[in-house]
Parts: C-alpha cells; structure tokens; sequence
C-alpha cells in the first residue's frame, strides 16, 4: 500500500517553504485538509514534515504499523471517522503518536535536578523560575493559582467540590513560599517537598503531606483542624505558627511551636501536646514522643537565610550544608564527625567556600571544590 504521492507533494513543498499557506491544500480532499489541520493545531506539524521529508514509504510502511501495534493503549483523537485513505491516516497517526511520545520523552528529561516542579493533578510538570511570573492552570483550563517571584498564590474559589491536589516540590539550595487557598502560608525549606489541595472544601479537614522541613502560618478555622502528615507522625491545628522538620535522611521528626498550639500523634497513635516554645520530637526508635523546651529561632530562622548551629555534630552540620548549598560533601576526616560547633551563617550573604573556611579555623581541616563536590581533608 502506497500514499497518496499528491499529499506527499504539497507537505514536501509546505515543508520546503518554511511557511504554513492554506491555499496549498485547497486541491486535496476534506479529509486531507483537515488531518493536515489537525497536525498543525497539535503544533506536530513542522515535525511531521520532517519526517515525512525523509520517509521511503514503502520500506517504513511496515515499520510504521509494527510501531502503532507495540502501544496498546487505546487512543483517542477527535477526528472524523470518514478518511478514505487507509494509509495516509495511519501513517500520520502513527507520526502523531510518535511525536507526541518523544516530546513528552524529552521533557520529562530535559527538567533540571536543581528545579523547583510543581506536579499537577493530570502529571503534568511545570518548572518554576524563582524570579518568574506565570499562572497555575487546571487541566480545564482554569486559573487556580498565580506565581510571582519566590511565592505562589492559591485563589480561593468556592466553585470546586472535590478535593483536586498539586504537588510542589524544592530542590536542593532553594526555598520557596506558597499560600494556600485558606490564607495559610507556608515556607519551604530547601530538599523539601508538600502535597496539598488547590482548594480547601468546606466539610473535609484540611490536609496536606510534607517530606522534608516548612514552616506553617496557619489560617484559623475552628470548624476545619489544619493537619501536616509526615511519614510518623500527623501534626494537627487549628490555627498557629510552628516548623515541622522530617526529611528522610534524618532519624528524628521535629515540631517547634512558635505561636498557638499543636497537637501530635504518632501511628501508634500516641499524643502530645505542645505550648509555644516547646519541640516534640519522634523517631522510630522511641515509644514516647519527646517534648522539650526550645529557643524556636534556632529552628525557624532559616527562613531568613540563617544557618544556626548550637551543639550541633558535625555528621549534621554536612547534611545541613548540602541541603542548603545544594552541594555534595565528601568527609575525609572521620575524627571530627562527632566534633560539636556552635555557629551562625547567612546563605544568602556568605558562600559555602566561606562557611568552610570559617569552620575549618576552628577544627584545622582543608577542603577542596570542584564544581558541586566538596572534599574536606
């Protein structure tokens, strides 16, 4: 079966010009035109051309129905079901799909380690710059969020009945800020991650999932207890100010309450309950959920920047640093693991070179950068 050499003519001439002229494909049947349309409205048709340019069809005609029969999902294109030519349709169908295939193959590639992505609730990506301005559209095409800078906006829209999530995730050596359609801000701290309706509906409890350390400001509602999920341990309140630290890596899940009142359970569904100024702490080890008196700014001023080190081993400080840095610390020094520090640090004033040069003084270790990789001696 061959194509239609008259079709083949006008998208080689089409492809040549460089240009998309309407008029071109007046003399070719309806369903000609209009599949030729289709490509175009897809945004697939510069790449279809291309292909077609060095297509021998005989020889990928076999090719081209093996391809379509290795995918078995089901496909569905709005096109009319009144094509005359067999060939001419699979064979572009098959182009369709195969663009379509290595675009989103490309994509999904071409996202950098160190981007901030917001996952939407169809999987789509969306990378955010930190100095970029955009809107956060549903897959109906509707507004739900803007994103301004370092900060994104969720709109409260009582239009929504069902409960629709996004995902936002930070990479290593960012942070990021997101308010929530309920008013609630919150702060994410680099290598961190937070899963969280677009809309809070009236009846459910508001829940979101964090991996990773942020920092709440929590809308007051009485009748809706806002509640932080971590991988141990569900944090619940209805409306105050705290930072819930529980990255992977580390053992303990922290909470310091800063302003209000904090309710924790564990999945063994012990509880504790936090005064301002207190930290409850939790790891799989212990039966009990430790609560302790704290000064809160060592555990919420990296908001600002600030990097507080008090007793701090320096097993920790190395963990901290990458997070913040976005670097890999390779630790030669096995004496000084263990070794405590007391310091301060501004990341968005002093450079990782300059963190090490000061803590290197104390301890008499060297180090060495290239690139991202950091080896202390």
């Amino acid at each position: 079966m061959t194509l239609n050499s008259k079709l083949i003519t006008i998208l080689r001439e089409i492809r040549s010009d460089g240009n998309f002229d309407a008029s071109k494909i007046k003399s070719l049947p309806p369903e000609d035109q209009e599949l030729i349309q289709n490509l175009r409205d897809n945004g697939l048709l510069e790449d279809a051309l291309s292909y077609v340019e060095s297509l021998d069809v005989d020889e990928n005609w076999k090719e081209l129905k093996e391809k379509l029969n290795v995918n078995k999902k089901s496909i569905v294109i709005n096109w009319k079901s009144t094509f005359q030519y067999a060939a001419i349709f699979l064979c572009l169908f098959g182009l369709v799909y195969l663009f379509q295939y290595k675009n989103g193959k490309q994509n999904e590639t071409k996202i950098p380690s160190d981007a901030i992505q917001l996952v939407l609730e169809n999987g789509d990506i969306q990378v955010l710059s930190p100095n970029g301005e955009q809107q956060i559209i549903k897959k109906d095409g509707e507004v739900v969020a803007s994103q301004m800078n370092n900060e994104i906006n969720y709109d409260s829209d009582n239009s929504i009945n069902k409960l629709i999530y996004n995902q936002i995730k930070i990479p290593y050596g960012k942070t990021f800020k997101i308010t929530l359609s309920d008013g609630t801000i919150v702060n994410m701290n680099a290598g961190s991650s937070l899963k969280y309706p677009i809309q809070f509906i009236k009846g459910h409890k508001r829940e979101v999932v964090l991996d990773g350390e942020a920092f709440f400001d929590v809308a007051k509602d009485k009748a809706h207890p806002f509640i932080v999920k971590t991988r141990g341990v569900d944090v619940k309140v209805l409306g105050t100010k705290f930072n819930v630290s529980s990255y992977k890596e580390d053992l303990d899940i922290n909470t310091v309450l800063v302003e209000g009142s904090v309710s924790l359970s564990d999945k063994a569904n012990k509880k504790a309950i936090l005064a301002p100024g207190e930290k409850g702490s939790w790891n799989s080890n212990n039966p009990e959920i430790a609560v302790n008196k704290v000064d809160t700014r060592f555990y919420t001023e990296w908001i600002n920047g600030e990097i507080v080190f008090r007793k701090t081993a320096f097993r920790d400080i190395i963990i901290k640093l990458e997070r913040t840095y976005d670097v890999t610390i390779e630790n030669n020094r096995k004496d000084i693991l263990d070794k405590k520090f007391n310091a301060s640090f501004n990341k968005n004033i002093e450079s990782i070179e300059k963190v090490l040069e000061t803590m290197s003084k104390i301890q008499g270790f060297t180090y060495k950068k290239e690139g991202k990789l950091i080896k202390i001696y």
